[in-house]
């Protein structure tokens, strides 16, 4: 009876070990045996060439390591701008304000819109396509003419411009798990903090913050894979062009894929960018963990 229970209880586990098999895992083996051969993604030989491309992704390739810092940038950006933002609007949704379930409606649009649409559309309202840029003509009619600008089209700014698009698009996600982590904070602990004399600020550094620690790590590691994975939006913003300014790692991966037709060299792309991703979520994972 036993070990009918056992074989039952794994039964009911079967299907999602085998998606998992065959979608995860057995991909993943396939992926890393692939670095180790240069091939073209169509005959079925391939030329074993050892850790050529490791080598060469690592040591040779500067264009990748620049997609690399072009990717950390728009983290940094999202992990600061984004997720301040979505946690301040997370802290004023969560108090009894007027309109409050409507806020957390129209916070949430965003990150439910399609990345191509939502790239598209805000390469029309912050490029100059056929004339028009709504952020210049709005600038020009305020008498800031100074400020009209290629915002896409100038290395200067165009990385920071599609950072700030991507948190835009970003920051409801980071809104609703801060938004239900706030909301298992216990009232009583605030009102014990009135009755000894805290005020609002001493509540919400002395409890707010250290309560949402876990929260903020979750919403801190997600951030970064989500951000150093991004793509889609860069390529509704720019065209999808492969190199420049604004290349990510995802998009170099493409372009070896789809260019050169190396996709031996850009299966060791994407298992040196799974590391890069694995070890800075530990690092996000152990500094939250310590200081919480």
């Amino acid at each position: 009876m036993k070990i009918k229970s056992v074989l039952e209880n794994y039964l009911f586990i079967l299907p999602a070990v085998t998606i998992f098999l065959i979608f995860y895992i057995i991909p993943f083996i396939w992926v890393f045996q692939l670095g180790f051969y240069d091939w073209n993604g169509i005959d079925l030989s391939k030329s074993f060439v050892g850790v050529a491309n490791f080598k060469e992704v690592l040591v040779q390739d500067p264009s990748w390591w620049q997609s690399v810092l072009n990717a950390g940038y728009i983290t940094i950006i999202a992990l600061i701008f984004q997720n301040i933002l979505a946690f301040l609007l997370a802290v004023a949704c969560d108090r009894e304000i007027r309109l409050k379930n409507f806020y957390r409606l129209v916070f949430f649009i965003p990150p439910v819109l399609s990345e191509i649409v939502v790239g598209m559309a805000w390469k029309f309202i912050i490029n100059d396509i056929d004339g028009a840029n709504i952020v210049n003509r709005m600038f020009i009619s305020m008498g800031l003419s100074q400020w009209a600008h290629n915002w896409l089209s100038d290395p200067k700014t165009a990385l920071t411009t599609v950072a700030l698009v991507h948190c835009w698009k970003g920051f409801g996600w980071g809104f609703l798990i801060f938004l239900a982590g706030l909301q298992t904070i216990p009232k009583e602990l605030y009102e014990a903090a009135r009755v000894d004399g805290a005020n609002a600020w001493h509540s919400f550094k002395h409890i707010t913050i250290p309560m949402m620690v876990p929260v903020i790590a979750l919403v801190g590691i997600l951030t970064i894979l989500g951000s150093m994975q991004a793509f889609v939006l860069i390529m509704g913003l720019v065209g999808g062009e492969f190199a420049g300014h604004t290349s990510v790692p995802v998009l170099r991966i493409l372009a070896s894929m789809q260019g050169s037709s190396r996709f031996g060299y850009a299966c060791t792309q994407g298992i040196v960018f799974g590391v890069i991703l694995m070890m800075v979520s530990f690092i996000q994972y152990r500094f939250s963990k310590k200081r919480a």
